[in-house]
């Protein structure tokens, strides 16, 4: 066992690789709002969250906060983003489905992993530790478009 598990680590392309580091929900906010006030390219929904399109390869921030993900990320097809996550309040997960990636947010810590996405389409954040009386509600959104088309919504990895 105590073979096989980093062995299955680095070829079972399984386990996915990522970087914490300490931060303040403070701090981690207004990287996120940075992001948003630069990148931003619309609105959606009946909250009306901005869609956010990060640069190919620039850094993505997600808030995981009582009952939500925000803000919405768009993201292209085949590039590769460093991927930010952070809690607001207490530990949250963050499920990418159906690309069955997960992660555990906690709070005061910056959780940062590389997403490629290859498929076009909308893809749900889940929130996969229960955080309360709304945790049913907690879904955000990923949407990646193809480089030639604005937004492929139905397919999926």
């Amino acid at each position: 066992m105590s073979f096989m598990m980093p062995y299955w680590h680095v070829t079972g392309s399984q386990n996915l690789s990522n970087e914490t580091y300490k931060t303040t929900p403070e701090r981690f906010m207004a990287k996120t709002q940075k992001m948003v006030e630069e990148y931003t390219v619309r609105n959606e929904g009946p909250r009306n969250y901005p869609v956010v399109r990060p640069p190919a390869g620039g850094d993505v921030y997600m808030v995981a906060r009582p009952w939500d993900f925000w803000p919405i990320i768009e993201l292209e097809e085949e590039m590769s983003y460093p991927f930010h996550l952070s809690s607001m309040d207490w530990q949250h997960g963050f499920s990418l489905q159906p690309a069955n990636i997960n992660i555990q947010i906690v709070p005061k810590y910056e959780h940062v992993f590389t997403l490629t996405p290859n498929s076009s389409g909308e893809f749900s954040v889940i929130c996969n530790e229960y955080c309360g009386i709304g945790h049913h509600l907690m879904i955000g959104k990923i949407q990646v478009v193809n480089n030639s088309s604005e937004i492929s919504v139905g397919h999926s990895f």
